[in-house]
């Protein structure tokens, strides 16, 4: 089912989760016994992240050096096509513009249509490691409303259509897109940030996923300002639990948010013990859950890195 109309259709907030796909190496079994745990909560669907492929560079014998292609990672609908397999969960692959040309995307749209796969989270994606700024693909796309606008013209077709069995205004494909409360960091304000946002909103983004934030005002004043800007869509809050000391230094830096004194103060209190950091990371963040819940929210998206044991332990308190 389309996110969309799970959102329609659904009479009270639900949990999704967005898995990061295995380094290579990890088995089938293994990937899906380590999502086994979430199951029991019935999420709605699973987002799986994408991630651009790198490279390296690799010294001959002739003193030269030769640029190398790094997959480290299992692809992200090859994971879809496993979570599939075992459980009766949608399933949202995310489609980045780094990395791919416009055709390598349209072939991608191929894969996951041939999947029976009709969820797309459509984002820019990160700059590649060792750059200051995002460098597009020659003959791919620059930014994520582009992107969208390329799904929406990819499956208006007509050979797509014709194959699909499509009447002229369906769509098979349902697209998310991706926010930051707190404004990407590239943006000089939050107003250019929104204005960007309702880009990618007009050219047919259905709904919207925000990254994580740590104070529930940020959102809400977040959601206001979209709505003031004539975004309409659900946004649908994105939480991470704090799970190590080490985090409050590094999310702030790596995604461009404020994590509030009230937590730090907690984290340093805590002197280095990791039980009771991983407690604390957990209550606040089933704490904003929570508090989200009660001002109405669709859905609350939970981005697991990796981690079951404190996103279940939130699940289960607060759905």
């Amino acid at each position: 089912m389309k996110v969309s109309e799970i959102l329609a259709n659904s009479t009270k907030a639900f949990p999704s989760l967005e898995i990061v796909p295995p380094l290579r190496g990890m088995t089938k079994d293994e990937l899906l016994e380590s999502i086994a745990p979430f199951m029991e909560f019935k999420p709605k669907y699973i987002n799986v992240t994408s991630h651009r492929d790198e490279f390296e560079f690799r010294e001959e014998a002739d003193g030269s050096f030769s640029r190398h292609l790094v997959r480290n990672r299992i692809s992200e609908t090859t994971v879809c096509a496993a979570i599939m397999s075992r459980y009766d969960v949608d399933v949202v692959p995310h489609l980045i513009c780094g990395g791919n040309t416009v055709e390598e995307i349209e072939s991608r749209l191929d894969n996951l249509a041939f999947l029976g796969i009709n969820n797309i989270l459509a984002l820019r994606g990160d700059s590649m490691s060792g750059e200051k700024r995002f460098t597009p693909t020659a003959g791919g796309y620059r930014y994520a409303n582009e992107l969208v606008e390329g799904i929406r013209s990819y499956q208006g077709s007509n050979t797509y259509r014709r194959s699909r069995g499509l009447e002229t205004d369906d769509r098979f494909f349902c697209i998310g897109v991706g926010a930051y409360p707190e404004k990407h960091f590239e943006a000089p304000n939050i107003e250019t940030d929104i204005a960007n946002l309702k880009r990618k909103v007009d050219a047919g983004a259905d709904y919207v996923i925000t990254q994580m934030f740590f104070d529930n005002k940020v959102y809400y004043d977040f959601v206001d300002k979209c709505r003031e800007a004539g975004i309409n869509v659900p946004i649908i809050p994105g939480l991470k639990p704090l799970s190590t000391a080490r985090q409050v230094a590094v999310l702030p830096e790596s995604f461009s948010l404020d994590i509030p004194l009230e937590l730090t103060e907690e984290i340093a209190k805590a002197g280095g013990n990791r039980n009771k950091v991983y407690q604390i990371g957990t209550e606040w963040c089933a704490m904003q859950c929570k508090d989200l819940l009660k001002h109405g929210v669709p859905a609350v998206h939970f981005y697991t890195m990796g981690k079951s044991d404190n996103i279940t332990k939130i699940l289960k308190e607060c759905f």
